[in-house]
């Protein structure tokens, strides 16, 4: 496998500057997935990595190689589609090994890298029929089989799995990473899921328009985000966001009241994850926490936890997420004594997001 460089990497289409010029380092073996709404340059940023773009300016360099200038064939890149490409008139056996072919590959090694793949894949049983033949699934794991029988450098991956059904996701999710493991293959993944950027990073890069906003792994992001845009973006149910201000380390954003750090100042945005909204019950005495009522309009019920659409007497609605046996009292309608811990209010600046 190889580390990925990207420097000063940008992409104009036009007057448009979709990719502006990031710097970004894979190092050999990480999984790293690049996230963010359409439009934000993830794709383009992986195309060029891939050499299906040019780069309009910047270098890209694969294991210290620079590829920048180089056709995809001879960047030693393996790559999957959202829509698996995959061969309709050709069997299971013969699409796994179109690219081995394609490069004059011994029979007797096409063979023996065809079988690998298809027991790696639990592919074994269907080597015999057609892409139409499959689920999507299955048709998935077969251009996954593709690309990992060419043993590249690095793997790119753009959306692969966003064609398939929400239980099917979340087995393949799994799959994807069992066998990024055992290859201690280098991966760059491309994804509009937030959920599916946790779940799969060791590296989350949440990407905005064409600018990297934050990078790290996906826990530290998620618990620490540096800016109101990742913060919103990454998470779901989607972090409560609140209008406030802060004057003498003191904040007040609605029903919020508390103390901060004295470098925040003036008008603010606060952020408050839904899981960290918890019945009051709960707080331990001694715990620095702000405490209010608020009416609950709608309770949503999700297995182990619930959702509550929360109305305070002022300010914004807010969401929480509690476990299900901690609201088995609460009615809606009802008013509900509700806490945030101190260590959990994220306070923004409300001039920029970026």
């Amino acid at each position: 496998m190889a580390s990925v460089r990207l420097e000063a990497l940008a992409k104009w289409y036009g007057d448009v500057e979709a990719v502006k010029a990031i710097d970004l380092v894979v190092p050999d073996g990480q999984f790293t997935v690049l996230v963010g709404p359409s439009g934000c340059g993830k794709t383009s940023t992986l195309r060029m990595i891939a050499g299906l773009e040019e780069a309009s300016g910047g270098r890209i360099f694969i294991d210290d190689r620079d590829v920048t200038k180089l056709p995809p064939k001879d960047r030693d890149t393996a790559m999957v589609f959202q829509n698996y490409a995959l061969y309709p008139h050709m069997r299971v056996r013969d699409n796994i090994a179109f690219g081995l072919r394609a490069r004059r590959v011994p029979d007797d090694e096409v063979r023996r890298r065809v079988v690998w793949a298809a027991d790696l894949l639990d592919l074994g049983g269907l080597l015999d029929r057609k892409p139409g033949a499959l689920s999507g699934g299955q048709q998935q794991r077969v251009a996954i089989g593709r690309a990992i029988v060419r043993e590249p450098a690095v793997f790119l991956f753009d959306e692969p799995l966003s064609n398939l059904d929400a239980k099917l996701r979340v087995e393949m999710r799994t799959e994807l990473l069992r066998i990024q493991r055992q290859l201690k293959a280098t991966v760059v993944y491309v994804t509009h899921d937030q959920e599916e950027a946790m779940s799969l990073s060791d590296v989350m890069v949440v990407m905005r328009e064409g600018r990297i906003a934050q990078q790290g792994p996906p826990a530290e992001v998620y618990a620490r985000p540096d800016s109101e845009f990742v913060g919103a973006f990454i998470g779901s149910p989607a972090m409560n966001l609140l209008d406030g201000t802060v004057a003498d380390g003191r904040l007040v954003a609605g029903v919020i009241i508390a103390d901060v750090a004295p470098s925040d100042r003036g008008v603010v945005r606060v952020g408050i994850r839904p899981e960290e909204i918890v019945l009051a019950s709960s707080i331990e005495a001694d715990e620095p926490a702000v405490t209010f009522d608020a009416t609950v309009e709608l309770i949503e019920a999700l297995g182990p936890r619930v959702v509550l659409s929360l109305v305070p007497p002022h300010g914004s609605p807010m969401t929480a997420v509690i476990e299900a046996r901690s609201a088995a009292a609460l009615r809606e309608g009802a008013t509900a004594r509700m806490a945030v811990r101190h260590d959990a209010l994220h306070v923004f600046p409300a001039r920029h997001q970026d």
